[in-house]
This record gives C-alpha cells, structure tokens and sequence, in this order.
C-alpha cells in the first residue's frame, strides 16, 4: 500500500526517462498487518479462558484451532519467504516457534526503515514506472533502489501475503465460529463481540490487501497510489459484503445444519475446479517458475494450495486476484467484467435463497426479532456492497483512466443490447455491443 514517493530535488531526463532518487512512506501496513494479528491472538486467548471458565469444551477447541492454524502458516510463510532456514537466525527462527514472528519482523521492518537514509548506500538496481497525474499522458521515472529499499519491500511483499493467509483462513471462520455460538445461544458477551470484532477488521484488510494486490499486479508499469475516497470505499464495499455473506451462512445453517455441510462443499470445490477448467481448456503445461528445485508433483502440490486458498477467499467475497494456472505469473492480468458480473449475480441470488430458506425453516427462538426485517436489511446489506464496489470502479479506481470500458459503459451495452445489435459510440469510442 506504500509506494516510493519523489525526492525534494528534481533530477534530469536520461534517454526519455526522470531520474529519481527513492525514498520511502513509513511501512504502516507492516505495523497495521500485526497489530491486527496480535489483536485478534489476544482476543481470542481471553475468549478461550471465558470458554474454560463455562466448560464449552467444544467452542473453546475451535477457537484454538482457528487460532493457531493460520498462526502456524503465518510463520511458515514468513520464514519461507525470508528464506531463514538456511541462514543462521536463531533468535528469529525461535520467534517464529514461539508465534511471535510477526512482531519480529515488524521491529526489522521499522529498524531498517529509520536506518535508511542515514549514510549513502549504492543502488542495486533500477526501477521504471509510469506515474499517471490526472488524465493526461504518463511520466515516466526511473528510480535507484539500494540495499535498505530492497529489504523493506520484501518486508511488505511478505506481510501482504500473511495478512491474506491471516484473514481468510483464520479471521472468517473464527468469525463464523462466534457468530454461529451467539445465534445460539442469544446473546452477545463483550469478550466474544470484541473477538468478532477484530476478526471482521482483519478479513475486511485481507480483503483490501487483495485489490491492492490485483491492482499492482494489472498495472505493474504503474505506480499505483489509492487516494483516502478509495480506501474508504474499498473498506465499506468489503465490510459490507464480507458481514452479509458471514451472517446468511450462519443463519442458515442455524436452521439446516445438515445442509450447510453440502452448500460450502458445493462452493469449495466448484470454486476449486475453476481455474484447472480454464487451464484444461487452454491447452498449456504446467509452470516451471513456482520453484526451481520443485518436481512435478511438488509443482502441482503448490498449485493446490494456491487454489484452495482461492476457493476459500472466493467462498466469503469477490478476489479481485483471478488465478491462471497457465501465466507464468498465475495471475490472470485481464480485467473481466463479465467474471465479476456473474460472481455477484450468482452470489446475491445464492444469498437470497439461503436467507429465504432459513426463514422458513427458522427455529421458534427467533420470536422476540423481527425475521422479514432482517431478510430485506441483510440483502440491502449486499446490495450496498455491490453498489459501493461499483463507485469505486466507475471514479476511485487509480488507474481508471487506462480502462478500455469502464463500468458505465458495460450497463450501458448490457441495457442496449436488445435495442441496439449494431455499434454505438461511447464517449468517442465505437464499441461493439
């Protein structure tokens, strides 16, 4: 979410390029990335000693589990990318043992962010970017990155990656868990609703790290900056829709608990075969670029993983991150519209029908709440959430002005498409409808 920002002084144009000398923003999504871990860590431990003081055995085990497994593979991640098990770091690797990585690797981040600037380091390499300013043409700069840069950008290359691992394999069904035990039990305790609280704000960042991540990876040439209009978008369109999707599956399956297990098995492995359809049907071989040292096997092993974390991801809101196991990157660069259009039609009338379902199957506990109340908030809820998703594309996206079609012009083909079979003119481009 940081980007390297101008020098004070200006520098001279080389063979069409600005020379720039880099300096840094403070690596605040480091610090935000684990705060938000060691918030939600401690909320949850207080929520675990309310279930030992009770005697919820059950509850008090999968808030453990859900505790520790993304924990785990948080750790994993961070000393994977580091590449630590082949250096001698024992303090660090005994951090990571003790679950303590995070903040480890936040205090290196921020030593290495205050030691920058201070003595006069060569470059290592050369960075080129496009700087959009307005609508008019890009400017193009070329910046000098040292050693100290190098290092911070793979700290916040790293925590991008857990903040994600964190939110959706641990956050959302850790917020699923206690909303799923408040419906039954029909109450909300301050510990479990802070513990809800704080897995709802790392989801909701999971999800905002993903479009940045998508964004920086589409526009790779482009230095990419989100305005505050854009973050405050991004985070209302992700709350909303991460909330209304969460609380439907748990109302649902308060009601039809023995067809809950079949619905996220459905949505896990229909969103799992997707990206192997597509590249079934393109026809390629397997990427050789996951990891030199890696067999066959290792690389498919990989490619599962990377998917199943995408059918998760994918299970609770929209990726903006759309797999292609046949790019060398596997990361799909195109912007579909159609593939987002048909994942939130199929999940708002997914939503729809398990909320009109758990209302008429709903247990008599719900007397004392107004049920056709909470059925039309919960699909306005999402509603909201597509609306605000659209606002965003249509006039905060960074890079808008490199859209070929933007959202307006999609509805309107969509709408003329009957009317008009032919060609139109939108503003000033001819498309075809």
């Amino acid at each position: 979410m940081e980007s390297l920002s101008e020098a004070p002084h200006s520098a001279q144009e080389n063979g069409g390029y600005v020379s720039v000398r880099s300096r840094t923003h403070p690596p605040l999504s480091i610090v935000t990335s684990t705060l938000l871990f060691c918030a939600e860590a401690a909320a949850a431990c207080v929520m675990i000693a309310e279930y030992k003081r009770t005697e919820d055995a059950v509850w008090m085990s999968l808030t453990i589990v859900f505790m520790l497994v993304p924990s785990i593979m948080v750790q994993l991640t961070l000393t994977f990318i580091h590449r630590d098990l082949g250096r001698d770091r024992p303090l660090i690797l005994l951090m990571h043992l003790l679950q303590l990585g995070p903040i480890i690797r936040c205090v290196e981040a921020l030593i290495v962010y205050f030691k920058m600037g201070r003595e006069e380091e060569p470059y290592v390499s050369i960075s080129r970017k496009k700087h959009l300013r307005g609508w008019g043409q890009p400017e193009e700069e070329e910046r000098e990155v040292g050693h100290s840069l190098r290092r911070l950008a793979i700290h916040r290359n790293a925590f991008k990656r857990t903040a994600v691992i964190q939110a959706f394999l641990g956050s959302t069904p850790q917020l699923t868990l206690q909303l799923y035990v408040c419906v039954l039990q029909r109450h909300v305790p301050a510990a479990r609703a802070v513990l809800m609280a704080m897995s709802l704000a790392s989801t909701t960042y999971g999800a905002l790290v993903l479009n940045i991540l998508a964004i920086q990876i589409k526009y790779d040439d482009y230095k990419v900056r989100l305005s505050v209009p854009a973050f405050l978008c991004i985070i209302i369109w992700r709350c909303l829709e991460i909330a209304t999707r969460v609380t439907v599956l748990v109302l649902f399956c308060s009601a039809l608990k023995a067809w809950v297990s079949l619905v996220a098995l459905v949505n896990l492995i229909a969103l799992f075969l997707l990206p192997w359809v597509y590249f079934w049907k393109s026809g390629s071989s397997l990427p050789e670029n996951v990891e030199k040292n890696f067999s066959c096997l290792g690389t498919v092993m990989v490619l599962g993983t990377v998917t199943l974390l995408y059918s998760a991801i994918n299970m609770f809101c929209w990726s903006a991150v759309q797999l292609n196991l046949s790019e060398r990157d596997l990361i799909d660069q195109s912007q579909n519209w159609g593939r987002l259009s048909l994942h939130y039609t199929i999940r708002l009338l997914e939503n729809a029908a398990l909320i009109l379902l758990w209302y008429f199957y709903k247990e008599d506990g719900f007397e004392y709440f107004c049920s056709p109340l909470l059925v039309v908030q919960l699909l306005v809820g999402y509603c909201a959430a597509v609306l605000f998703m659209l606002l965003f594309y249509q006039y905060f996206h960074p890079c808008r002005s490199l859209f070929s079609h933007n959202v307006s012009d999609f509805i309107t083909c969509v709408c003329l498409r009957r009317a008009r079979p032919t060609h139109m003119r939108i503003e000033g481009r001819e498309t075809d409808v």
